[in-house]
């Protein structure tokens, strides 16, 4: 049996802002994986999920209740998730033990919507450490709304590079629901990831105002910290792309070995 943190499936983190569709991906990502003939178990670390598409074979929310925080402490939801997230590194310990009990190649983690609760709070550095930090990847989650324009894909590289700083290991940049998108605007955005200049360009291109100046500032920033240089569009509804993350997974990982069916 593989064991969390000392085994060798691979933890990959599905993160980004709210509403980019990170539990969606994290259910399709299973499914494809399946339709592969390989194993993947996903975990689910918001407290604070409604409704989900996938059953989670690993849930947060049997060891942490956001009802029961919100009632104990007075809280409302926002308050009550960040006091859910303290609560989950206490019982992370727990939650890799379950994870220990099963044999895998991958464990997909679904995580809170609030990126700043994964990215900012120490607690989940300390989730990462327990789970096992040797195998652990963070697929980072563009939202496809807000990197339509140059000044928002600024705004999302500093978002996923911040979570990179924050959260030191492999980090593989994926632009969600590229189906929304088209085959223009996705190559458009993949190009301004992949070559600052066309981006500086893009942003010379956009009405000068202060939040473009910003963008400037921020892109002299990100050209100095460094962020990631490839997108992968990704579409759970065409179940696309798919193929190129398990690629970049095992690459970083097993030097590109294929996995066992």
């Amino acid at each position: 049996m593989a064991s969390a943190g000392v085994g060798m499936a691979v933890n990959l983190y599905f993160v980004g802002t709210a509403g980019c569709g990170k539990s969606t991906l994290t259910y399709a990502f299973e499914v494809w994986m399946e339709g592969q003939g390989f194993d993947a178990v996903t975990v689910n670390l918001d407290p604070g999920a409604e409704a989900l598409l996938y059953t989670p074979d690993i849930d947060v929310r049997d060891w942490v209740k956001l009802p029961e925080i919100m009632a104990e402490y007075g809280l409302g939801p926002n308050g009550a998730q960040i006091v859910a997230a303290d609560m989950l590194a206490l019982n992370a310990r727990e939650v890799a033990q379950v994870m220990g009990g099963f044999d895998t190649d991958y464990f997909l983690i679904d995580t809170p919507g609030q990126l700043e609760l994964f990215a900012f709070r120490y607690s989940a550095a300390q989730v990462i450490d327990t789970f096992g930090r040797d195998q652990t990847a963070l697929c980072f989650l563009y939202d496809p709304v807000l990197v339509k324009t140059p000044g928002g894909f600024v705004t999302a590289q500093m978002l996923a590079a911040t979570t990179h700083f924050r959260h030191p290991v492999p980090l593989i940049g994926v632009l969600a629901k590229a189906d929304l998108l088209t085959a223009g605007e996705s190559e458009r955005i993949v190009q301004w990831a992949e070559d600052a200049d066309r981006l500086l360009a893009a942003l010379l291109d956009s009405p000068i105002d202060a939040q473009t100046q910003l963008s400037f500032e921020f892109l002299k920033a990100l050209d100095t910290i460094g962020a990631p240089r490839t997108l992968q569009p990704v579409s759970a509804e065409r179940q696309s792309g798919f193929e190129d993350i398990y690629n970049l997974v095992q690459q970083t990982f097993k030097g590109g070995e294929d996995l066992e069916a």
